[in-house]
């Protein structure tokens, strides 16, 4: 992946000021930085979901996004909402995504019955689920506890996908192979 001369403006507001980036095509990106300096942003222009006013980006497709917001499906359980993303033929392999972020004994709760680092989860387990050439995951552990988190991340380096991870937590960014920090100019 590979972002040359980056620039996104929202209005008069510039978000990213020609940002020069190549993201390693496998293993665990951390992409860091305080809030409202972009990190949301290039995620979407990443998927494809927004237009950069300059630059090039290149990204592979399809690319799988978490968005910040769970997004999950009304009435549909923990299980439901990977089943929902699995094609009939694969439907088995859902509950393999709630073991990996740790929410087997909620499989059966719906999205009202969750606390938040577990309908967190339950958006992550789905998002994991979906095929694609690249994972982008939006603040994927808002709301869980760090020690969940590194367990879980641990368990993300070794799907051996490319994945471009953001966060404010430290803790969690020295786990990944690379952390990029974008800094409000």
């Amino acid at each position: 992946m590979r972002v040359e001369n980056l620039t996104v403006r929202y209005g008069d507001r510039t978000v990213l000021d020609h940002i020069m980036l190549t993201v390693p095509e496998e293993g665990l990106t951390f992409l860091s930085g305080p809030s409202g300096v972009g990190k949301t942003t290039l995620l979407r222009v990443l998927a494809g979901l927004t237009a950069p006013q300059e630059g090039k980006v290149e990204c592979p497709t399809p690319a799988v996004m978490l968005f910040q917001e769970d997004r999950l499906f009304p009435g549909l359980s923990a299980l439901g909402q990977v089943e929902a993303v699995l094609p009939r033929e694969r439907r088995e392999e859902a509950r393999k995504w709630l073991e990996l972020v740790e929410l087997t004994d909620a499989a059966h709760k719906v999205p009202e019955e969750l606390s938040g680092g577990m309908a967190r989860r339950a958006a992550l387990a789905r998002a994991l689920a979906v095929e694609g050439k690249v994972w982008l995951l939006d603040e994927p552990f808002a709301g869980v506890d760090r020690e969940r988190a590194l367990r879980i991340l641990e368990r993300l380096k070794g799907l051996n996908r490319p994945m471009v991870i953001t966060g404010h937590d430290p803790v969690l960014a020295e786990q990944c192979g690379r952390v990029i920090k974008l800094k409000e100019e």
